[in-house]
């Protein structure tokens, strides 16, 4: 019984060994394999990290511009309220109103049966009875009953309202190239500051004299400006 036994296990011994070799090639070729597959993974993935820093040179900008470009809508939406804010802009140019004046043209005289009582004078002094003393005049103060209309003498838009201690509640208007027109000694002022007036336009009603003009009475200031300087309404009056 003992002979008998011996051949069989030196074949199970030799069985074992072959199948150690087998699972140990097998071993050794799969660990070549996952090493090339290693190998290779990272080489591709180099070739495209080089790709693009290739195209982020080329380009000049940065990494997210490469990656994630802006789309064509998401610019067109970007670029759409300027265009509109353009349109706007040049649609109100076009709708507001033009004025110019020149010194050929001739303006309408600003209140019914006013009297000058103190005319332009910026070439020699004048006597003012209130202040009781001679200076410049840069306007003509014409007398009006108080209550009486006063109106613009030309086509124009009102750039300001304001009221000061020597003319009262006083509007400007301005006639366009640089010529204004400034009515003072006002009340009941029925106009606002950016309002388009034609010729004839009520601008307001004589008032009561500031303390500058009380003794010369109710009365109109009307001054006339080219540039900021005061120039003489009486060389744009028509007869």
């Amino acid at each position: 019984m003992k002979k008998s036994l011996r051949p069989s296990k030196r074949g199970n011994g030799l069985a074992i060994g072959a199948v150690i070799c087998f699972v140990s090639v097998i071993g050794m070729v799969g660990g070549y394999t996952v090493k090339q597959y290693k190998a290779g993974v990272k080489k591709e993935l180099a070739k495209v990290e080089k790709k693009q820093e290739e195209k982020i040179k080329s380009t000049g900008s940065g990494q997210d511009l490469v990656l994630n470009p802006p789309k064509k809508e998401e610019t067109i939406l970007q670029e759409q309220p300027q265009i509109t804010e353009q349109k706007e802009t040049i649609v109100e140019q076009e709708n507001k109103p033009q004025f110019s004046f020149s010194e050929k043209d001739l303006i309408l005289w600003p209140i019914e049966n006013g009297e000058v009582i103190l005319n332009y004078s910026m070439d020699k002094t004048i006597y003012f009875p209130t202040l009781d003393q001679y200076k410049y005049n840069p306007a003509m103060i014409i007398k009006g009953a108080k209550g009486a209309q006063v109106m613009s003498v030309t086509r124009g838009r009102v750039k300001s309202i304001d009221v000061t201690s020597q003319t009262g509640t006083t509007v400007t208007v301005d006639m366009g190239s640089g010529y204004e027109t400034i009515y003072g000694q006002l009340k009941e002022v029925p106009v606002n500051v950016g309002d388009t007036v034609e010729a004839k336009t009520v601008l307001g009603y004589v008032s009561e004299p500031t303390k500058y003009y009380s003794v010369e009475g109710c009365n109109l200031y009307f001054e006339m400006r080219k540039d900021g300087q005061p120039i003489n309404p009486n060389d744009f009056l028509g007869e």
